[in-house]
């Protein structure tokens, strides 16, 4: 097979991302140290297309049969990057995952000091179907900021806003309540940009101290437990994308959830520590050592009684995490 693109078939890094071996970024790196065959011939550039019909091999084993398309609701703690691999050595959402679960990427992300619903998916093509504006679906968050505002000014924000030569699209907020010195806001937003609640709650006088994200179009972050994990299951995933986006997204509904432990690939099996589960069929997350607990705007039992030296700031009255208001 020549080392060419044709109008069938998907990116040959793309096949190797969904079997779980590793990222696209990753696959491409080993096609050109020469680790991938196709049909019996080492290729040396990802741009190739491939389908069903062909043989593809890393380091001579045959990549993992396919597997379902599956996606997971996430609540995210304050603390953790979503990355992979932190070059500051913070702790991240992937490496405090339990191992057991399947390779996943994170559809769109949070920030460091942001919290709340973050989905997961196996799919790449299901992640970035779902991060396109044109998908529609509105991201809503619950935000505390420092400082004030009225709802004229919120409502100017459904028209869209320039901010430093960048351009975001309508948003929806309300003024929910003033607390002390802060407001309490919800806003939906279908972009997502980098920050972009942060950036143009700034652009309005006011300084996010705490921001929860509640839902991802249909999914809603709900009473998921603080730094759990839950499957959305197969029937729901599929009634919640529709044809039309399950189609650009050529999410695989068939295939089994995964494949034998017995016929993983060593890439993939090296990757599988010991499972922990929480309560009500959750997968429970262990915070890494180092990873900052996300703020309780109450008193935990494990603290009560105990006598303060310092008497702080009041923070009380928002929204506990897990279930936002």
């Amino acid at each position: 097979m020549a080392d060419t693109p044709t109008n069938q078939g998907e990116r040959i890094a793309k096949v190797i991302a969904r079997a779980g071996l590793a990222s696209r970024r990753a696959a491409e790196a080993w096609i050109a140290e020469g680790r991938v065959a196709v049909n019996g011939a080492v290729i040396s550039s990802p741009a190739l297309n491939v389908t069903s019909r062909d043989k593809i091999t890393v380091d001579g084993l045959a990549l993992p049969a396919a597997t379902r398309t599956r996606l997971f609701r996430y609540h995210k703690p304050r603390g953790l990057v979503t990355t992979h691999a932190d070059p500051q050595g913070r702790p991240t959402i992937f490496g405090a995952l339990p191992k057991r679960l399947p390779r996943l990427i994170s559809v769109g992300r949070l920030d460091l000091n942001s919290e709340g619903l973050l989905l997961l998916t196996n799919d790449g093509g299901l992640a970035r179907a779902l991060e396109l504006p044109s998908t529609g679906w509105l991201r809503r968050y619950r935000v505390r900021a420092l400082g004030r505002v009225t709802q004229n000014t919120l409502d100017r924000l459904r028209n869209g806003i320039t901010i430093a030569g960048v351009r975001y699209g309508p948003i929806e907020a309300t003024l929910d309540r003033e607390q002390g010195a802060n407001v309490w806001l919800t806003m939906g937003l279908r972009e997502g940009k980098n920050r972009e609640v942060r950036k143009v709650l700034e652009h309005l006088g006011l300084q996010v101290n705490r921001l929860i994200r509640v839902a991802y179009g249909p999914f809603e972050l709900g009473d998921l437990d603080d730094g759990a994990v839950e499957e959305v299951e197969t029937a729901e995933l599929r009634k919640a994308l529709g044809p039309e986006i399950a189609a650009q997204a050529n999410a695989d509904f068939d295939s089994p959830l995964e494949e034998a432990p017995s016929l993983r690939h060593p890439e993939v099996r090296a990757r599988e520590p010991r499972r922990t589960t929480g309560k009500a069929g959750a997968v429970a997350l262990r915070r890494p050592r180092g990873a900052r607990p996300p703020q309780d705007d109450g008193e935990s039992p494990a603290r009560a009684g105990r006598k303060k030296k310092h008497r702080r700031r009041d923070r009380r009255g928002g929204p506990r995490p897990s279930r936002p208001r």
